[in-house]
């Protein structure tokens, strides 16, 4: 290690740095902003590139207590803070093993971390997501995948980038295996899927699913604008309106103040209320 890289503005002249950074979306210089790292390499990417952008980061690690010395990655991740001027907290949440480990594992570590904690998520991440949601027959919201942003300040990066990135700044990452576990949807579409779209498509097939994301990501915000003036709660005004525009408004409803929007199902048996051909529903959350 060298001295170049000890502190956020020696870091943000790094040329190497300097570049990816000009991809990224963080908040501007001062702005406080938490950071969910792992210890692997997108996460320890995203605390170097969070110093080198001026924010005053704090480093945060969960250890979901799923394998043993799990625990000890922390100290990767404290090491690389102090490194880096970063503050630093340890979190522990344990995920028992078992039916839906990943979103259960997402939901303690997003909990643990706060709403509004960056991740090391990337461009790869993001078509991932796009298709994990598409094979979940998610309609456009689960295709936007990722939004840009504070909360996800690497999407325009690759991988690759992350990880030559810390072998640049002489960062050892921590491993997790269960990265490789074929249980697991999201390692099958990684391992898997991708490369085969990849060989049909004779193209990296990462890059058309982001900007993708992004086309219907401006698709979505016109459509929510338009649907913004229609109540969810006249049902005469949900009978009235075009099919796609009431299951939106009724679905968007539904959606306030859970995890997860309500099943496409769900939001259409509402309407067969507003339409009176129902009298009532249940629907998910002991709704009715």
């Amino acid at each position: 290690m060298t001295a170049a890289h000890e502190d956020g503005p020696a870091l943000a002249g790094d040329p190497v740095v300097a570049g990816l950074l000009a991809r990224c979306t963080f908040p501007p210089p001062g702005a406080p902003l938490v950071c969910a790292v792992s210890g692997g390499p997108d996460s320890l990417a995203l605390l170097a590139l969070a110093v080198a952008a001026g924010c005053v980061v704090t480093a945060v690690h969960v250890d979901h207590g799923l394998r043993p010395g799990s625990g000890d990655e922390a100290e990767v991740v404290a090491a690389a803070a102090r490194r880096f001027g970063a503050a630093f907290r340890a979190e522990r949440t344990v995920v028992a093993d078992g039916p839906n480990l990943e979103e259960r594992a997402r939901v303690a570590r997003r909990a643990a971390v706060g709403p509004d904690a960056a991740t090391g998520h990337t461009m790869d991440d993001q078509a991932e997501t796009v298709l994990v949601n598409l094979l979940r027959g998610a309609g456009l919201a689960g295709l936007v995948g990722m939004r840009p942003g504070p909360r996800h300040p690497l999407l325009s990066l690759r991988r690759s980038e992350t990880e030559a990135l810390c072998a640049h700044l002489g960062l050892v990452p921590v491993r997790d295996p269960s990265n490789a576990d074929r249980r697991f949807v999201r390692n099958r579409i990684r391992a898997e899927l991708l490369p085969l779209c990849a060989d049909i498509a004779a193209r990296d097939v990462v890059p058309v699913l982001a900007r993708q994301a992004t086309v219907l990501a401006g698709d979505a915000d016109l459509l929510d604008d338009r649907v913004a003036v229609l109540d969810p709660t006249d049902a005469a005004a949900l009978a009235a309106a075009p099919p796609a525009a009431a299951r939106r408004a009724v679905r968007g409803w539904l959606a306030a103040g859970h995890a997860h929007p309500p099943p496409l199902d769900a939001v259409d048996r509402v309407l067969g209320v507003a339409r009176g051909e129902r009298r009532a529903t249940e629907i998910p959350g002991g709704r009715r």
